[in-house]
C-alpha cells in the first residue's frame, strides 16, 4: 500500500475541500482538491496499493484503513466517488464496487457528505465529452490544477477529476439551490452544448483556464 505523504505543514484552505476516489482494489487512486471550479488547486495526491497475495477482507481493510487517514490528515468538507455503473469483467467490477463502498463507509464514520458520479459525469465536467479517453481526462485535469504534466498513474488522474467534478457542481448548486443528483444532471447539460466544439481547449477558455500560448 502506498498514498503520497503530506507536506510537513498544511497552508490554510482556500475554499471548499474535496476528496476524489476513484475506487479499485489493486490500486485505488486518491486525489485531494480545494478552492472553487473556477480556481481550483492541488492539495495531495496518491495511491493505495493491496497485494493480491492478501486475502480479501485484509486488501478492503487497507483501502479503508489508507481512506480514512487521508480524511483525518487533510479533513474534507466532502467526499466524492466515482460510482460503477457496469463492467465487462464482473469480477473488476465486484472489486471496484467493494472498494467503493469501504469509502463510503469511511467517509460516514467520520461524518463527511459522500456524493458518488458516473464516469460520463466526470468525463463529461472535466474533459467536455462523455466519451473522452484517460488521456484527455489527464491532460484536462493537469491544465485545470495547472500542473506540469498530467499525474500519473491515471488511477490519481481520474480521483482528482472526481474531485474537480464536485466543485464544479457544488457552484452549480449554490447559483440554483439544487442538491444532489438534480445538480449533477444540471450540471452535465448546463456545460454540453459548449463543451462540444472546440475540443479540450475550448473547455479550458470556457473556464478561463487556457494556457499561455506557445513562442
Amino acid at each position: 500500500m502506498a498514498a503520497a505523504r503530506p507536506s510537513a505543514t498544511t497552508p490554510a484552505r482556500r475554499g471548499l475541500r474535496v476528496l476524489g476516489v476513484d475506487p479499485g482494489l489493486t490500486r485505488c487512486g486518491i486525489g485531494v482538491v480545494e478552492g472553487s471550479a473556477s480556481s481550483p488547486s492541488l492539495v495531495d495526491h496518491g495511491v493505495i496499493r493491496t497485494g493480491t497475495d492478501l486475502a480479501l477482507e485484509q486488501r478492503l481493510l487497507q483501502v479503508h484503513d489508507a481512506i480514512v487517514a487521508a480524511i483525518e490528515r487533510h479533513r474534507p468538507d466532502a467526499v466524492a466517488v466515482e460510482r460503477v455503473l457496469f463492467s465487462a469483467n464482473v469480477r473488476t467490477a465486484m472489486a471496484t464496487g467493494q472498494a467503493a463502498g469501504v469509502a463510503l463507509v469511511a467517509a460516514a464514520r467520520a461524518g463527511i457528505p459522500v456524493t458518488p458520479y458516473s464516469p460520463n459525469q466526470v468525463k463529461q465536467t472535466v474533459a467536455g465529452s462523455g466519451s473522452a479517453d484517460k488521456q484527455a481526462v489527464g491532460r484536462l485535469v493537469a491544465a485545470q490544477l495547472r500542473l506540469d504534466a498530467p499525474p500519473r498513474p491515471a488511477d490519481v488522474a481520474d480521483a482528482l477529476a472526481v474531485a474537480l467534478t464536485h466543485l464544479a457542481f457544488s457552484r452549480l448548486e449554490q447559483a440554483t439551490g439544487t442538491s444532489g443528483a438534480a445538480a449533477a444532471l444540471r450540471a452535465a447539460q448546463h456545460d454540453a452544448g459548449r463543451r462540444t466544439r472546440g475540443g479540450w481547449e475550448a473547455h479550458l477558455a470556457a473556464r478561463g483556464l487556457l494556457p499561455e500560448p506557445r513562442r
